[in-house]
């Protein structure tokens, strides 16, 4: 009968593997210590971007898009309705103040300036009708006048004479008495014939003065008609160019209507969307750049709408001074909105980090520039350049500004 041999549990082979593990392990956690811990990551220099920390001007500013329009644009709207009759231009025409655009035709309107100037022609005959009536009045009542007059002189003579007549003896009393009473008469009739005649001039008057007025009412009408009717003609209210010119022979327009629009090209204004978050920083003379490759020109915001759409509001900015002369209505342009006055700062360039440490700290070279390893800063402001520095690094220190994506979690980088 067989014997069972037991089965050893430690045999030399592993115990020496075991060995081997820990003696891995042991140099692990060695090679770690001595390196302080901080995980490596060997990176080639050639795919990175050092950018170095320099002290200089700063101001705050964000790039924001800004499209070219005209200093001012002017819509022509249909002061009458009407048939488009004739187009004496096109789009894109440079018209001057005045200058006849189109013309339409309405029927209507055009009888009822017709209407119109009969009814002032009738006025002002009867004005002139009434004007001989009161003359050939006037001259009657004048007659009647004279009459009267000299009816009061020989009434006045004979009573003065009878009157000497009576006191010497030489006629009598009836006679007397009959020639004072025929003067009192003309006196009394005289009276009555300058009051009637004073009362006919006054009225006579009154009826000229309203027939003028009526006549004045009436001609301001036809004038206003005339206008109405001149306005089926429509011309350029300004000096400009010619945009939009929505409307062709036969067609009906209604009062009212859009026909077009004309820009004012004595200068451009550049209108630009920002973002909601700015609007408390963005006010109105607020200055702006537009910077070319020669040149860079100022902006100032002339108009700020508070309106938000979809997370951005509008601003109206123009040129001081000349504008560019190569920029068109429609151009897109970069500007560079400032939102604080010109500093000195130490300046950080701008670059991928960012993405990846939101600013609170950063991969700074060593001195032999061999290894890069994580410093803590901290950001203020920015521009499309640079951020503003406060705390972590000093002038003339190197830092890595490219990308970190690739980096993983690593505290430090061997550059290749």
């Amino acid at each position: 009968m067989d014997i069972p041999i037991p089965k050893k549990r430690f045999t030399t082979t592993r115990v020496l593997i075991g060995l081997g593990v820990l003696a891995l392990i042991a140099f692990t956690v060695y090679t770690f210590k001595l390196q302080g811990g901080a995980s490596k990551l060997n990176v080639e220099a050639e795919r990175i971007t050092v950018s170095t920390v320099t002290k200089g001007a700063f101001r705050e500013n964000i790039p924001v898009n800004g499209i070219v329009y005209p200093i001012s644009t002017i819509y022509l709207d249909a002061q009458e309705g009407g048939r488009v009759e004739e187009k004496y231009v096109e789009d894109g025409a440079m018209m001057k103040k005045g200058q006849p655009i189109l013309k339409m035709s309405n029927t209507d309107l055009e009888l009822n300036l017709a209407n119109q100037e009969v009814a002032v022609f009738n006025v002002l005959t009867q004005m002139q009708y009434t004007k001989n009536i009161a003359e050939q009045n006037s001259m009657n009542r004048l007659n009647q006048m004279a009459d009267v007059d000299n009816a009061l002189i020989e009434a006045e003579r004979v009573h003065n004479l009878n009157k000497k007549l009576f006191e010497e003896g030489a006629i009598g009393k009836q006679d007397y008495m009959s020639s004072e009473n025929l003067f009192e008469y003309q006196k009394k009739r005289k009276k009555l014939a300058e009051d009637i005649l004073n009362q006919d001039k006054s009225s006579m008057s009154q009826q000229i003065e309203q027939a003028t007025e009526s006549y004045r009412r009436m001609t301001n009408t036809l004038q206003l008609m005339k206008r109405k009717v001149g306005d089926l003609i429509v011309r350029a209210p300004v000096d400009g160019q010619l945009t939009s010119l929505d409307s062709e022979i036969g067609q009906s327009i209604n009062k009212g209507d859009r026909l077009g629009q004309l820009d004012i090209t004595s200068g451009y204004k550049v209108r630009a969307d920002i973002d909601e978050h700015y609007i408390s920083r963005i006010f109105p003379g607020q200055n702006a750049e537009y910077v070319t490759k020669d040149k860079t020109y100022i902006l100032t915001i002339k108009k700020v709408y508070t309106q938000v759409v979809s997370g951005r509001f509008q601003v109206d900015m123009v040129f001081e001074g000349a504008a560019p002369e190569n920029i068109r209505r429609g151009q897109s342009l970069q500007i560079r909105m400032n939102l604080s006055e010109e500093t000195t700062a130490l300046l950080l360039p701008r670059g991928g980090f960012y993405q990846k440490t939101g600013g609170n700290w950063i991969f700074k070279l060593s001195e032999d520039g061999s290894t890069a390893y994580k410093t803590n800063i901290q950001l203020n402001r920015q521009s499309p350049e640079n951020y503003e520095l406060m705390e972590g690094l000093s002038v003339g220190d190197k830092v890595i500004t490219s990308s970190y994506d690739s980096f993983g979690d690593v505290d430090e980088l061997v550059l290749k």
